[in-house]
């Protein structure tokens, strides 16, 4: 998949870009911030984790991404006994008496990591080196992951039953915590009729893995000049109590800010957002448009912020 000039390559971004959500839109009613910052967050090579009550079509919506970019799809189904082994794979001895490696579902394009507060951090971390090096370890040899790799993790508000929060190394992973929504009544109505009838909805592969490596290479190469890269540098500093750029208010309303990994995605996301609006460089909108879902979890509030009723989103608000 060759183009001329990375200009034109953009623009076939931007195609594909509406492409995808007009099929995703056929199984998909409303979301439409969700699915955004999912595509956003796999043109940028990142991990997406998805947050609501159960029956909000996360499970779906990944199938959906799955089937529309043509990629290899695993589900694992994150429970309190699953085990590390369960997703990575195991050494089993064969009929030679050697031991060789059987991959585990982690080995695939796109992972749905189902509900991943339910299981013990043990199994949680077993991630963590998959989502940051691409690759997994098992009895000291190291085994690459397919290219293109995402994690799309969904997660039911902390507050439920049998669940295990995510530690903070683990949730600065992921590039968006994107959280959804009860639909609109209109909404609701649409999907309750579509999914009461017989009828059966078939979506159009778009993009496949090469494609999506390509988009990738180019996200990385559109240019940013040097004042979007200070603001959005300068924007993660803000967060941080008790340094430089933090106001007495951050450090009332904070007790922990985000780390350089926030600036990176910030970066990253705001060029691959900028594209898909038909820009070739981002501007300070483009950072603005995509900073909460960068920046919530990546933030500690304190108890001043949590007795006043602030969220991650309204502090982030005040960052601007």
């Amino acid at each position: 998949m060759q183009h001329r000039s990375d200009v034109e390559a953009a623009d076939a971004l931007k195609a594909a870009y509406q492409q995808i959500r007009s099929e995703i839109g056929k199984v998909i009613i409303g979301q439409d911030e969700v699915v955004k910052f999912v595509l956003v967050s796999i043109f940028s090579n990142g991990h997406c984790l998805l947050v609501g009550v159960p029956g909000l079509a996360k499970t779906l919506l990944v199938q959906t991404v799955a089937r529309v970019l043509d990629l290899d799809f695993k589900r694992i189904q994150f429970t309190p006994d699953l085990m590390p082994s369960d997703i990575i794979g195991s050494e089993i001895l064969g009929e030679d008496r050697n031991f060789k490696f059987i991959p585990g579902p982690v080995f695939s394009n796109i992972i749905l990591a189902d509900e991943i507060n339910r299981t013990p951090p043990k199994t949680q971390a077993a991630l963590l080196e998959a989502m940051q090096e691409k690759a997994v370890t098992a009895a000291g040899v190291t085994h690459k992951l397919a290219q293109p790799f995402f994690v799309l993790a969904t997660q039911n508000p902390i507050e439920q039953e049998g669940t295990y929060p995510l530690p903070e190394a683990q949730l600065d992973r992921f590039m968006f915590n994107v959280t959804l929504n009860y639909p609109t009544f209109q909404e609701e109505l649409q999907v309750v009729k579509n999914t009461t009838s017989t009828a059966h909805t078939d979506v159009n592969k778009i993009l496949n893995a090469q494609q999506i490596i390509y988009f990738q290479q180019l996200v990385r190469n559109i240019p940013v000049t040097d004042n979007v890269m200070e603001y959005a540098v300068k924007l993660v500093a803000k967060t941080r109590p008790n340094t430089q750029f933090a106001s007495a208010q951050i450090n009332r309303l904070l007790s922990w800010g985000a780390g350089p990994r926030a600036s990176q995605f910030l970066i990253l996301g705001a060029k691959c957002h900028a594209v898909i609006n038909g820009k070739y460089s981002p501007d300070i909108e483009d950072i603005q448009a995509i900073a909460k879902p960068i920046l919530s979890h990546r933030i500690v509030r304190s108890y001043h912020a949590e007795a006043e009723g602030l969220s991650a989103d309204d502090i982030i608000e005040q960052l601007f």
